[in-house]
């Protein structure tokens, strides 16, 4: 890049940026260019920068085959992948709209062999490369040349400043953004791997169809890498194709109800874009072209009234083409959560649909939690799921805080849902739902220290996670999986402790109502991953932050001498 910046009429002091950080997810930008053209307009060109020597085209959309990571992989194409960069970038800094700032994306693959150009340069990509211009080992001079076009004189670093320092739009939550993505807008833009999983389950679709062919396709993601995002996109895009949402949680169904009807949905057909898990016991064999299963993790054996149907999974298979997984085997939370990618494998091997699985279909940049991949890492760490390199500690401003006393943390995010009625209490299974058959206002279901007291989520509401009243109650694993919130407060009970240097789990501190850890007949490995996936789902709800109260005073501090910034 200093080779194609050396030119008498870009000036010296125009400013650039390396691996420039996108605001709220854990991608970067390899090259910023910021400066103002010949009547002193603003610009800024983002540049990714690749070391390919070749590419092989594809006939999925805007990806590209190519040698990466010890083998050949589907990849976004290069000027997909700046194109995608700017738009986030873009739609998370409101100086670009309030500043009149210009973006350009664009590629620039140093490395490349002309022999290959028709590979990547084709006309197949025409659409994305016009966005966003793809250069090559040859084009070193066109890459300067439009570099010029934009920026001649320096801005005196006033643009990076800008960008850096600008306001930072609050992330959008799925729930509130449906209405206008099944409209057909580009309301997250899919990065990197999100759109190699999107680009696959598309084309698969359309070929299944035409071909009556079978495919399953397997889509792993942690909390917050897009899943939800990468199916509802795929509802929006494959609308001409009897497809279907389908949930085994009913929680982000009622939300996505509710907000649908807001917007002049009409009730039958939202019902038919999104179904339960357990509505296809009686399926013919691929009724559905597709279906889209999130949370696949929750799973059961048995489906159907008085549960007289088959496994889930089989009849999920059966019943469409092309049946999509997308699962998190570290958000299994109850005993009869049976969803694995071994169990999927096995019926999609016996219903003789083709697999499509690996390492390219695993989403590993996390979008929420300030899109802190280290926080999910600290998680895993804290909680005893498994060792990670950077628990110590985690990147960006999420608000991670550990209250000592349970009215303060109420209070805390008492005044963060003033602002938008999202914030919300979570709390673990420890405490019996004596309200659900006793209204009584002087009743309660969970009591702490310092006169703390609150009720579980009533049972009159299907929305608890959205209703204007509904702060003052706890919400559990089961009505709030799925669904997102700016901050949560997790209240930590006595299944979790911490003992003799280490996290411990404790399932005879449930509640006695709870019904996650019913029939695991002494199986004391699964009980004790249940309740540490539990916390970590909990956990990472929150967008913003993730207050904490743990009833267990060791475990309170082994938390706070884990991480710096507490209450």
């Amino acid at each position: 890049m200093q080779m194609i910046l050396n030119d008498d009429s870009i000036a010296d002091d125009v400013n650039i940026a390396i691996e420039y950080q996108i605001p709220q997810t854990s991608k970067r930008i390899d090259f910023l260019v910021t400066g103002v053209d010949e009547n002193e307009s603003k610009h800024v060109i983002i540049i990714e920068l690749k070391q390919w020597e070749k590419a092989e085209k594809t006939t999925k959309e805007d990806l590209v085959l190519t040698y990466v990571g010890h083998n050949i992989r589907a990849m976004p194409h290069p000027s997909y992948q700046a194109y995608s960069y700017a738009k986030t970038i873009e739609n998370f800094n409101e100086a670009f709209e309030k500043e009149e700032i210009a973006l350009h994306p664009c590629a620039y693959l140093h490395n490349y062999r002309e022999e290959y150009r028709h590979e990547i340069d084709n006309s197949f990509y025409r659409n994305i490369i016009n966005i966003a211009p793809v250069f090559l080992k040859t084009d070193a001079l066109r890459l300067r040349e439009f570099i010029k076009r934009y920026v001649k004189k320096s801005d005196k670093g006033e643009l990076l400043y800008k960008i850096e320092n600008g306001r930072i739009r609050p992330s959008k939550m799925l729930q509130d953004a449906l209405a206008s993505m099944l409209r057909g807008n580009e309301v997250f833009v899919m990065l990197d791997e999100q759109k190699v999983a999107f680009s696959t389950i598309k084309e698969a679709v359309e070929n299944a169809v035409k071909n009556r062919e079978k495919y399953t396709i397997i889509i792993e993601g942690g909390p917050g890498t897009g899943k939800s995002v990468i199916a509802v996109n795929l509802l929006a895009s494959l609308s001409k194709y009897n497809i279907s949402y389908v949930t085994k949680n009913a929680a982000p169904r009622n939300v996505y109800f509710r907000l649908l009807q807001k917007e002049k949905y009409k009730l039958g057909y939202v019902k038919t874009l999104f179904k339960s898990s357990g509505s296809f016991y009686n399926a013919r064999p691929n009724t559905f072209d597709c279906l889209l299963i999130d949370e696949a993790h929750r799973l059961n054996e048995k489906s159907g009234l008085f549960y007289k149907g088959e496994n889930q999974i089989k009849e999920l298979i059966n019943a469409a083409y092309v049946s999509v997984f997308f699962i998190d085997e570290d958000q299994i939370v109850t005993a009869k959560d049976i969803g694995s990618i071994r169990e999927i494998k096995k019926w999609a091997k016996i219903l003789n649909s083709k697999i499509i699985d690996g390492e390219d279909y695993k989403l590993k940049s996390q979008f929420r939690c300030r899109g802190s991949e280290g926080y999910i890492a600290f998680l895993d760490h804290i909680l005893g799921i498994r060792e990670t390199a950077n628990y110590d500690g985690f990147e960006y401003q999420y608000d991670f805080r550990v209250f000592d006393c349970p009215n303060k943390l109420r209070e805390a995010l008492r005044e963060k849902n003033k602002i938008n009625n999202k914030s919300r209490m979570l709390a673990g299974y420890c405490y019996d739902w004596i309200t659900k058959n006793n209204p009584r206002e002087d009743i309660y279901d969970i009591e702490l220290e310092n006169g703390f007291m609150a009720k579980w989520n009533f049972s009159n509401t299907d929305t608890w996670a959205i209703d204007e009243d509904t702060f003052e109650q706890v919400g559990c694993i089961h009505t709030s999986q799925g669904l997102e919130f700016d901050y949560v407060g997790v209240i930590i009970g006595k299944d979790l402790r911490y003992r003799n240097g280490r996290v411990i789990t404790d399932r005879t501190k449930r509640a006695k109502t709870d019904q996650s850890l019913r029939g695991i007949k002494g199986n004391e490995a699964l009980a004790d991953r249940i309740i540490r996936n539990t916390y970590k789902t909990l956990m990472s709800r929150g967008l913003k932050g993730c207050f904490v109260y743990c009833e267990d005073k060791a475990l309170s501090e082994y938390l706070k001498s884990k991480f710096a910034n507490i209450n």
